[in-house]
């Protein structure tokens, strides 16, 4: 790419830079040309400053920006520094995040806007954390837009590569800001991880400094080493091992596109943290990675680049369990053979190989494809919890101030130990611990990282809640001032009356449905309602349906501070004893909220139905309901049952139940899918929040009758807004699982019972998951419905653009197109349908935001990673919940057998919806262990010294009690086989 740069001074005082670029795509050029604005009336924000008055004009949407960057900042002694602010480079706010957002540091900070930029294209949740300091008025963080000042723009260089430039736009910075202010006796240091950078901007007459060189300026220097990057910390050469190193980008981006190299996630196994697995588009089933070097330093869930082995090196799947606690002396796991050279062509054979060896009958069919990483192409690190290793600490050490290496062992098994150095080793033993990872060398065993924060000593509560949040990246943190100030001004005085008072020109297209029976059905003691449905017979015979959903997107406008946070957070959180909102309480709980007895704003979408619930016609509008009653299930269930109510309400409610339960019908006669998951209720103590039962939930009619018109409104949506968006509308998708994820499942079934699985439709899948019975065992139905669902591909939102129409279907539901539409209090995915739809009956227009192809692909990507997240987070904590109630208590119950391995069995209890490893050493004698892995059979001798068999689905009684982990520091429950 080349750029040539014109000048010309506007009437206006501006300066029009045209940039020419010439872009080539597949051997073609193709000429570029954009206009570029410099201004000179861009402010400085700093209070010391009374040269930027002028500067301080009201924006387009009327806010008037103000100085934020304090007249007296920190003066330093050391250095003959004086008061000064910070400018940060690119390498610094990537690599050294977490000691910016400290509170003991870093006040009066200037990001250059091609800063701001360059961390967004290179991680967006660190991008996401920096625009929460610029919110953040203590820290005084500033977003100085440095490419639109005339001051401060340069134009590029012929030859000069992006990196270079960025820098050189830095330093300009820098340099504008020194002479800026120097008669204010404020100077400006420039903080930068790139040693070439730190020269330039010396020879440029601008003072420098690495962080870690400034942070040894600073007063609490010693306290603040610890929260260093590691990448200046490690002093001694380590060299435990040696990896392979990564392919260039050049070979790596090659390779990809000639079909030698493949491109996926990896997944390493819960069960053995030396083996991993990668889906591509290339092969039908996943990749097999074994050992530590063909996994050659990739975490879970990184984006890495595969390179297949030779035929002669595939193998089975690992029949063992391994962690890091108990693999051996000799490293147990590891191949030593990742130095084979394979020519292109015979790439190509072994793709051909691959694939046949997934798709046909082999000699040993479990025989897996098998590859190495050769380079990471996004990595998946974030902030990580764990404990300090029990030997980082000698108990007869005395407390020294001198620096040492330290393990961190994580809470999640499948990771490796992380590398810090530390002052603060027997300060920290005992807490649990946040720590980053900086880098992984190709010579250290393991990666390296530095501390961040401590959480609180190991199994006291708010730690522990507050690591299992942190381990699954929900976003807890209290909503900021910006976002609040969003709320309407009346607070919890606001309501529907007083809105129709100001005359508001929407409320002409509001359909008034305040004379509908409406009702809302949600579990117990819901406080964010949002929905509620109605049903009555028409004069014609037929019913009128309706389902009516918050009127979310009337208070939360897109591109606000409110939206912004909304659709970062995705998704609200729902803990054991708390939920972590994606919207402030304020919309969730009170005006969103379709609370009873009082007017409330939604989106209703009506049915015209016949008796057999074929819709005849719909429609959708916004609208004012009043809900007439809160039910919980239960309290609905009882109301629809009781013969003696006879009232309209009741009447309309047996209307519901009897249409949904023909919607059922009519949705499994299609193909839909019955699945199943352990799920539980833990029972807190009202006061102390403590838990103190487990019990399976009940579902009942009522839940079921919710349950599809939910389903049909976000069908219904789905179709209007496609309609009308065909490019960008909102959807959700699932996708058919291959045939080879059932492999597993249905050989054990053909062993074991004699039973099979079909995949061919949906609809052979639920009839064939219909005859998985066990006369003598009712649960067994369940039990494998619960195993198939491990099976399915993740169900993902998308924009509708970005696949064809036959890729819209969503395999679980059996429906040709389907979207979230009913939850937008608590789905980011829902906001956008409402906005989408009310555009498509001409409510109002749709925002340029979701109008983009692009930034509507952002979204989404977001929302699945979240949503993901938090149906993690919520059955950590329940995991967590069932521990806590099992800690003083001993229960016998029944238990299934999922999984066999060579040194262990995986067992479900439903009872307690949680599913528990018991390794061989638990069961008794290691050395007397006989595995037939062809039948899924482990046999062993018990401690007692009698000889046991045991299988898969087999029905065990287990003794279950929960334990400190002694090497995460993680309460679990240990399950023994009685």
């Amino acid at each position: 790419m080349s750029a040539s740069v014109k000048r010309k001074r506007l009437a206006s005082g501006l300066t029009v830079t045209q940039k020419v670029f010439v872009r080539s795509r597949n051997g073609n050029a193709t000429k570029i040309v954009r206009e570029h604005y410099i201004r000179d009336d861009i402010p400085c924000f700093s209070k010391a400053c009374d040269k930027c008055i002028e500067c301080y004009k009201p924006g387009p949407s009327g806010e008037v920006p103000h100085p934020i960057l304090s007249e007296s900042p920190l003066a330093l002694t050391k250095g003959k520094i004086g008061k000064h602010y910070v400018v940060v480079d690119t390498n610094i706010v990537l690599n050294a995040i977490d000691i910016l957002e400290n509170d003991k540091v870093f006040y009066d900070v200037i990001v250059p806007q091609t800063v701001l930029n360059e961390v967004r294209n290179q991680s967006y949740p660190i991008y996401m954390r920096l625009r929460t300091l610029t919110k953040n008025e203590e820290k005084r963080f500033v977003v100085f837009h440095n490419e639109f000042k005339v001051e401060t723009y340069v134009p590029r260089k012929q030859g000069e590569i992006i990196n270079d430039y960025n820098d050189r736009l830095i330093r300009q910075t820098a340099k504008y800001y020194n002479n800026h202010l120097s008669d204010a006796g404020i100077s400006v240091l420039l903080i930068t991880g790139d040693k070439a950078n730190k020269e330039l901007a010396v020879k440029d007459g601008v003072m420098s400094y690495t962080i870690h060189e400034y942070i040894k300026l600073l007063p609490d220097s010693e306290e603040l080493n610890d929260l260093l990057p590691s990448t200046e910390n490690f002093e001694k050469q380590i060299n435990e091992i040696k990896y392979p190193e990564y392919y260039s980008s050049a070979r790596l981006m090659g390779g990809i596109k000639n079909g030698s190299l493949y491109q996926g996630n990896i997944s390493i196994s819960s069960y053995n943290f030396l083996e991993g697995s990668v889906m591509t588009s290339a092969i039908p089933k996943p990749l097999l990675i074994l050992g530590r070097e063909n996994l050659n330093r990739a975490f879970n869930g990184d984006n890495v680049v595969i390179e297949l082995l030779p035929k002669s090196k595939w193998k089975k799947p690992s029949t063992q369990i391994i962690d890091e606690e108990t693999i051996d002396k000799d490293g147990l796991g590891d191949d030593d053979d990742n130095e084979v050279i394979i020519s292109d062509k015979e790439r190509k054979l072994l793709t051909q190989e691959a694939i046949k060896a997934q798709t046909t009958e082999n000699e040993d069919e479990k025989i897996s494809p098998t590859g190495r990483v050769v380079g990471i192409v996004k990595r998946s690190w974030r902030l990580y919890v764990g404990q300090l290793s029990p030997n980082a600490v000698n108990k007869n050490e005395v407390v020294s101030n001198s620096a040492k290496n330290c393990f961190v062992i994580l809470m999640d098994r499948s990771l490796p130990k992380i590398r810090i150095r530390t002052r603060r080793a027997k300060e920290l033993m005992g807490k649990r611990i946040v720590v980053a990872i900086d880098s992984w060398n190709s010579n250290s065993k393991f990666p390296s990282g530095h501390f961040v924060r401590t959480l609180g000593e190991i199994e006291d509560k708010d730690a522990e809640q507050e690591a299992l949040l942190l381990e699954h990246d929900v976003e807890y943190r209290p909503f900021s001032k910006n976002v609040l100030a969003c709320l309407p001004k009346e607070g919890h005085d606001w309501n529907v009356a007083d809105y129709i008072s100001n005359g508001d020109p929407l409320l002409e297209k509001r359909k008034d449905l305040r004379d509908r029976l409406i009702c809302s059905i949600d579990p117990p003691g819901c406080v964010d309602i949002d929905d509620a449905l109605h049903a009555r017979k028409l004069p014609n015979g037929n019913y009128e349906v309706g389902v009516h959903i918050a009127d979310v997107t009337h208070f939360v406008k897109a591109g606000t501070p409110l939206d912004q946070e909304g659709a970062s957070r995705g998704t609200s959180v729902y803990l054991v004893d708390k939920r972590i909102d994606m919207l402030p309480m304020l919309l969730g709980t009170d005006l969103c909220s379709l609370k009873p007895y009082v007017d409330r704003f939604a989106f209703s979408v009506l049915w015209e139905m016949d008796e057999d619930a074929n819709i005849l016609n719909v429609s959708f509008t916004k609208s004012i309901i009043k809900s007439r009653e809160a039910f919980a299930y239960e309290q609905a269930q009882i109301r629809i049952d009781d013969k003696s109510q006879q009232d309209e309400l009741t009447l309309g409610m047996r209307i519901l139940l009897k249409l949904s339960k023909k919607l059922k019908q009519k949705r499994l006669d299609a193909g839909a899918l019955n699945l199943a998951s352990p799920e539980v209720k833990v029972h807190t103590d009202s006061e102390t929040s403590d838990p103190n039962e487990v019990e399976i939930k009940k579902l009942l009619d009522t839940n079921s009758l919710v349950e599809e018109f939910m389903l049909c409104a976000n069908i219904s949506v789905a179709r209007k807004i496609y309609d009308a968006f065909p490019q960008v509308a909102m959807l959700r998708r699932h996708g058919e699982p291959p045939a080879t994820n059932f492999e597993l499942l249905n050989d054990m079934l053909r062993i074991k019972k004699g039973l099979s699985i079909s995949t061919e439709s949906s609809k052979s899948l639920a009839d064939s998951l219909d005859r998985c019975v066990d006369p003598k065992d009712p649960y067994f139905n369940t039990l494998i419905r619960i195993m198939a669902t491990r099976c399915m591909m993740a169900a993902e939102y998308f924009a509708s653009g970005n696949f064809s129409y036959a890729d819209f279907r969503h395999y679980g539901l059996a429906v040709d197109i389907y979207t979230h539409f009913t939850s937008p209090i608590r789905r980011y995915c829902d906001v956008v349908a409402h906005r989408q739809l009310a555009a498509a009956i001409d409510y109002e227009p749709l925002h340029e935001i979701h109008m983009d192809k692009t930034k509507m692909d952002l979204v989404v990507k977001n929302i699945n990673k979240r949503h993901r997240n938090a149906q993690f987070a919520g059955r950590a904590s329940i995991e967590y919940y069932v521990g806590q109630v099992m800690k003083n208590n001993q229960s016998d119950q029944e238990g299934y057998i999922i999984k066999v391995f060579s040194n262990g069995v995986v067992v479900l209890v439903p009872q307690y919806g949680v599913e528990s490893l018991i390794k061989l050493e638990v069961l008794g004698d290691v050395n007397s262990a006989e595995f037939d892995e062809d039948n899924y059979t482990l046999k062993f001798s018990d401690k007692s010294g009698k000889r046991r068999s045991v299988s898969v689905f087999d029905r065990v009684d287990v003794s279950i009690h929960s334990i400190l982990d002694d090497y995460t520091g993680k309460r679990r429950v240990q399950l023994l086989l009685k």
